[in-house]
């Protein structure tokens, strides 16, 4: 397939600039036989008792740093984390980089380039651990995705995190678990829909573009993600009597689909994943799925494509553009069934 069959024209109006206040407000495309207008509120009536959601619990951090090379202003994104003191980042301008280059941050705090490939440069910094995350957050600030033009400012620090997090290591949110509150939280269990967590630690990559024509030639990033034993029995469980499983977001289904087996089961799994889900993908564990709308020509729509058929997806954004919903990550969201 060619990256080009993923392509539509979203006016740059409807791009979300921030958050629905309440979370749950945001509107909500159930993408059935037929597409209806809802609100996130209306999720608990549209599950079933008996259903498990599955939520990521990763945090992000302070991923974006400010630095300089000499005179240089160096402007550093985390990507992913590589070692105890190392992280694969971004950085601009990174052309002129090279391993041996130091970028002073602050006076006690600084990196060193050890390695480039790519747009990707490693990182090693003078930190380290516990160390390296207090550095993080007394000089970083909240890596707001590159389609926000905004500098982020002190109300993102609260509403860039979901109601799900616990485990530091992002640095990109699982924008679907935005929408939740304790009071939606609330309405889900007294539905008798149980929830349970995975990680995922979400990286810059996913905003990348695909830059060639046959989607087949496209490297995905890689990102550590981690299934306990303890959701997959509750998953495993939940399918043996009945039960669906609800995906809360792209990011716990790409850790859900990695720890999959054929035969529809999940085992426990801690490690890396570079999954790479487009059109005519067999899922093995997702049933249903709550996402964020996505940019045209990403990986994330040709998953979403995968997951509830191509065709119905480009009418489901051609109905979600028409009515104004609001896009990507402090956007709407929309419930999506398996094909």
């Amino acid at each position: 397939m060619k990256t080009a069959d993923f392509d539509f024209d979203l006016p740059p109006d409807r791009i979300a600039e921030h958050p629905a206040k309440p979370r749950d407000a945001a509107r909500l495309l159930d993408v059935a036989e037929r597409l209806h207008d809802r609100t996130v509120r209306d999720l608990p009536a549209l599950l079933e008792p008996g259903d498990l959601m599955v939520v990521n619990d990763t945090r992000v951090i302070p991923a974006r740093l400010d630095g300089r090379r000499g005179e240089v202003r160096v402007e550093i994104t985390l990507h992913k984390r590589e070692g105890e003191r190392e992280w694969a980042t971004f950085a601009r301008p990174g052309k002129r980089l090279k391993p041996g280059d130091v970028i002073a941050i602050a006076d006690d705090f600084a990196a060193e380039v050890v390695a480039k490939d790519g747009m990707e440069v490693r990182l090693r910094f003078s930190k380290g651990g516990a160390e390296l995350m207090e550095a993080l957050h007394r000089h970083g600030r909240m890596p707001l995705p590159p389609y926000i033009r905004r500098e982020a400012d002190d109300q993102d620090a609260a509403d860039y995190q979901t109601v799900f997090a616990a485990r530091e290591g992002a640095v990109a949110a699982p924008t679907a678990g935005l929408h939740f509150t304790p009071e939606l939280l609330a309405a889900l269990d007294t539905r008798g829909v149980r929830r349970v967590p995975v990680t995922l630690h979400v990286g810059a990559g996913t905003f990348l573009p695909v830059k060639v024509d046959d989607i087949a030639e496209h490297r995905m990033h890689s990102e550590w993600g981690e299934v306990s034993p303890e959701t997959a029995e509750a998953i495993n469980a939940t399918r043996a009597a009945g039960g669906r499983i609800v995906s809360v977001g792209t990011t716990a289904l790409r850790i859900l689909e990695t720890a999959g087996l054929d035969d529809r089961s999940i085992r426990a799994f801690s490690g890396d994943t570079d999954i790479f889900i487009t059109p005519g993908y067999r899922f093995k564990i997702v049933d249903l799925l709550v996402t964020n709308f996505h940019l045209p020509r990403s990986t994330l729509f040709m998953l979403v494509c995968a997951f509830a058929g191509m065709d119905t997806m480009k009418a489901a954004y051609a109905h979600a553009i028409g009515q104004n919903y609001r896009f990507f990550s402090y956007g709407d969201a929309s419930l999506l069934r398996r094909v």
